[in-house]
């Protein structure tokens, strides 16, 4: 795992969407596994002006993202279906047959889950997967005590978890309180994993997922158990971190960076 300081949230979104980028330029058939939040919205953004000004090609690109609530028809505006389609890919040259997300209105939740894994083994896999991190630690919905061999399937969401999201809800009570995840499991089959975390509200649990014992209780940290794994954020989110020297030493010597350091 690498973990990479960059001085503001821009700096750090900036470089996540230099990353997706260059590897759609180097294989323009690339499976990507997308997130939702606050954050990735203007990952999104940079992206969409990556393709209408600088011929960014999404055509041949799959996507499969890490969940969906249960209950939410893709039209409802609060659903990641919808968010998707807001913010990425009606914006690009995407086929839309090409962008999966779990169904949150499925007859049956698992029998649905089980089609969402099986879907991804078709494909040949997840060359990328994006993450976040919620504030109880939860990469996609994988709450506490989520096993660290979990597949696709639904979970109840916990009250933090209910709290961070339902601002987002014209009324709070019309959350759902359970959703349709990619287990961790799912997760750390992808090639590659890049995790983007910005703010001081985040640093506690960021410092926990990346320099804590690995545990059920916050599924993140099961991404020091990945052998590509790129963690990007900001100052504010990398506050509680203790080795903040080494990180910074990375970005600046490790030549894997140069390019991106050159961009700057």
């Amino acid at each position: 795992m690498q973990v990479i300081i960059r001085p503001t949230a821009e700096a750090a979104i900036q470089l996540a969407a230099r990353i997706i980028e260059k590897r759609i330029r180097q294989f323009p058939d690339t499976t990507l596994g997308l997130a939702t939040g606050v954050t990735m919205e203007r990952l999104y953004a940079i992206l969409t002006d990556c393709h209408k000004n600088n011929g960014l090609d999404f055509s041949l690109v799959k996507t499969f993202n890490l969940d969906e609530y249960i209950g939410l028809s893709s039209t409802d505006e609060c659903s990641y279906r919808y968010y998707m389609n807001q913010h990425l890919f009606n914006k690009v040259n995407i086929d839309l047959r090409n962008t999966h997300l779990p169904d949150g209105m499925a007859s049956d939740l698992k029998i649905e889950c089980e089609k969402y894994e099986k879907r991804i083994k078709t494909v040949g896999g997840i060359d990328l997967q994006l993450l976040g991190i919620g504030k109880a630690g939860h990469i996609g919905f994988n709450e506490p005590l989520s096993a660290l061999r979990s597949r696709t399937r639904d979970k109840s969401l916990t009250p933090m978890t209910i709290a961070q999201n339902s601002p987002l809800f014209k009324r709070s009570e019309d959350m759902p309180r359970r959703a349709l995840t990619m287990g961790i499991g799912t997760i750390l089959e992808a090639r590659e994993l890049l995790l983007i975390v910005t703010g001081k509200s985040k640093a506690e649990v960021l410092a926990k997922a990346v320099e804590g014992p690995i545990t059920s209780m916050i599924s993140a940290s099961a991404i020091q158990l990945h052998e590509r794994c790129t963690v990007i954020v900001d100052e504010a989110a990398a506050e509680r971190l203790q080795a903040k020297d080494y990180y910074y030493w990375i970005f600046e010597s490790e030549p894997e960076w140069e390019e991106y350091r050159e961009e700057i």
